[in-house]
């Protein structure tokens, strides 16, 4: 009707513009154009208007439609993290919120409220030595980027600046690629304080439960100190920079006076075992290099060192985070997530970030396994090869002690079904991991450096996100292909692929076995954290605990898929599609053994097994070892948090078997007087197997 009414005012009313007056009249216009020729014309206007109206509406309808489809992906990928988000908070509300006990449920009193029923109390000073990343770090000085947030917390608490500005929040936490400390410009330094360590971000407990149980018997800040330290950089640069040992020397020599001479009882957890076995060589050895303390400062002021989650022989973990940056978790949620670590797909390029930042860290060096191939295997064996990795099927639940490590039962139940190379510590490719080792194809340590060094920059990127854009192809190929690496050899595979910080690690820490512990070579710091290549201190009365989870499938080696076509990515990557048959050892391209989902039982028990046990040659003066193995259990619902039995890594410091055990040393009480060794574990077994010159 619109379009009607307008043709009847166009041809009865409406004027008609003429080019030369500007208006002409209707009646002259009939003399230059027939009615009918006018009418014709403005209806294939209209009809045209409308076709084009229609094709425009359905030109947008497919441009959208394509939209829809291009960013399905990533509203999925939103969608997931909306969820995981809700599904957080909603359970943060839950663990706060929520009485302690709910009606039905008995209450659960902690070790301390018991100990303290019982009266027990505190008696000897207490020293807490955390370990890698669980310590705070704040910043003190920074770039631009940074402003507004001196003394702020850039690692542990919240983490809201990496969301804020992730590129800055990692310059800041990166270190000087050649020297390992502060890069020009920049201070972070350790948190001070029980705080550094008590939560890592909010919710997710550290030290506080000890802490708390401590508290319940008497503890408080004049016999109670965190140690806290740069995590990062290497042992003896944390004295050097920060004069951490000095700090740590003093506060144990003033806690002993100021609590009626009592001696220290020392908790550390994970890389803090090895930051302290560092310090007791530091503090008796002379100036400059050491504290000065000499020989009889341990026996004076330590009563027992209680090592959670001891890494003593170092962990095949960090082969993987140094080669990749990934382990066993980093690896699922790359194929799960593949856009927030795959950077082909969004290009966020997480994983080379995270590589790039952890390899200026030395502390990531000194958790490389320790002792070669006489400890973690070769090619051919290794002191796992008899273990049963379907670790349900093990009685583990009745500890055993050191008469029974022969027992024909125990035998039977860590029989394997199908030989596993697990001194294999890195292959690439399956049948590098299973084949026999006389058809892999070997690279000499010098091959490998110069595989390294090669003039071939076809893999280069401008960029230069990692090492690896500086590698050639073939160099990649050539360390790559049908190779498998022990704990020996792994060394020279990560010195080609990472020469930066392998530089900086032979500085500073030595992963070796010492043929003569008397050499004069000995006493330099390299060689301090490495219990292989070190004495203990001349103190036949300090107590030494190794305490440790078990009964958590736990990485041992691994199988690498190397596919290096692609610019700016880490080339090599854990193969998640190789699975192995029947036992259950190999899953998602990792062999498991037994272990508390970290470190393997090998690392942490065997200095208290057998290498400290009794006098040997890195024991001389004999002082007691004991054993302390904690066996998992994971928590009945999700009323009990982390659970009060979890004996993994970190969850094992909420454990009250442990948190008990450490309040009866810390009132008094000695290792025999607790039970002595407690083992579930085929700890006794394998050491038994490694060949030691004691």
């Amino acid at each position: 009707m619109a379009s009607v009414l307008r043709l009847r005012k166009l041809y009865y009313v409406n004027p008609v513009k003429n080019s030369s007056m500007g208006i002409q009249t209707i009646d002259d216009a009939h003399k230059s154009e027939d009615k009918p020729n006018v009418v014709v014309a403005y209806v294939k206007k209209m009809l045209q208007k409308k076709q084009d109206k229609d094709r425009k509406k359905k030109r947008n309808k497919n441009i959208n439609k394509g939209q829809s489809r291009e960013w399905k992906c990533l509203d999925n990928c939103c969608w997931i993290i909306g969820y995981m988000c809700t599904f957080w908070w909603l359970m943060f509300f839950v663990y706060h919120y929520l009485p302690l006990t709910l009606p039905g449920f008995p209450a659960i009193d902690s070790p301390g409220a018991v100990l303290k029923r019982d009266g027990v109390s505190g008696l000897h000073p207490v020293v807490l030595v955390p370990g890698i990343v669980t310590g705070g770090l704040e910043l003190w000085d920074g770039k631009p980027c940074a402003k507004g947030l001196f003394r702020k917390r850039l690692w542990g608490g919240s983490f809201t600046e990496t969301l804020k500005r992730p590129l800055c929040w990692l310059e800041h936490l990166s270190l000087d690629n050649e020297t390992g400390l502060d890069p020009p410009g920049i201070r972070i330094r350790p948190v001070e304080g029980l705080v550094a360590a008590d939560y890592f971000t909010q919710g997710y407990f550290v030290w506080a439960v000890l802490i708390e149980n401590l508290a319940k018997i008497g503890y408080d800040g004049k016999n109670l100190h965190m140690a806290a330290y740069d995590w990062r950089i290497a042992f003896q640069n944390t004295e050097v920079r920060d004069r951490a040992l000095s700090r740590l020397k003093s506060k144990i020599e003033v806690m002993y006076e100021t609590n009626g001479g009592n001696k220290v009882v020392v908790v550390p957890h994970s890389m803090g075992v090895l930051y302290f076995l560092h310090f007791m060589k530091w503090v008796e050895a002379p100036p400059p290099m050491g504290g000065g303390g000499g020989l009889g400062w341990c026996a004076k002021y330590i009563k027992a060192i209680m090592n959670i989650g001891s890494t003593f022989l170092g962990t095949p973990k960090a082969v993987s985070k140094i080669l990749s940056a990934e382990d066993r978790h980093i690896a699922l949620l790359r194929a799960m997530t593949p856009g927030f670590l795959k950077s082909e797909i969004l290009g966020f390029q997480t994983l080379e970030h995270m590589l790039r930042v952890s390899r200026t860290w030395d502390s990531t060096a000194s958790l490389l396994p320790k002792g070669g191939e006489t400890i973690w295997g070769d090619l051919d064996w290794s002191p796992e090869d008899v273990q049963n990795c379907d670790l349900e099927k093990v009685d583990t639940h009745s500890f055993r002690n050191e008469n029974d490590s022969n027992d024909s039962e125990i035998k039977k139940g860590l029989q394997e079904k199908e030989a596993v190379h697990y001194g294999r510590m890195i292959s690439f490719g399956k049948e590098a991991a299973t084949r026999p080792s006389s058809e892999l194809s070997t690279l000499y340590s010098e091959e490998l450096m110069d595989s390294g060094s090669s003039n071939d920059s076809s893999f280069s990127c401008s960029d230069g996100w990692t090492e690896y854009d500086e590698m050639s192809r073939e160099s990649l190929r050539k360390v790559s292909e049908n190779k498998a690496y022990t704990a020996k050899t792994v060394f020279d595979l990560l010195r080609v692929v990472a020469p930066k910080m392998m530089q900086r690690m032979d500085s500073h820490f030595s992963h070796g076995i010492a043929e003569d512990l008397d050499d004069p070579k000995y006493a330099h710091y390299k060689y301090w954290s490495n219990p292989l290549e070190t004495k203990l201190p001349d103190a036949p009365d300090m107590e030494i605990y190794c305490l440790y989870g078990v009964g958590i499938p736990t990485e041992r080696s691994y199988i690498y898929d190397s596919s290096y076509d692609k610019c700016k990515s880490i080339p090599f990557r854990i193969d998640l599609s190789v699975d192995g048959e029947g036992s259950g050892c190999l899953r998602s391209g990792m062999y498991f053994v037994d272990g508390d989902d970290c470190v393997p039982v090998v690392s942490s028990g065997f200095m208290c097994a057998k290498g400290w046990r009794n006098k040997t040659r890195f024991n001389p003066s004999g002082s007691p070892t004991y054993v302390r193995e904690y066996r998992h259990k994971a928590p009945a619902s999700l009323l009990e948090g982390r659970g009060i039995e979890s004996s993994a890594h970190v969850d094992i410091m909420g454990n009250a078997k442990l948190i008990e055990d450490i309040l009866r040393v810390a009132a008094g009480a000695t290792g025999a007087e607790i039970g002595g060794d407690r083992i579930y574990s085929d700890i006794l077994t394998l050491s038994e197997r490694i060949n030691l010159k004691l």
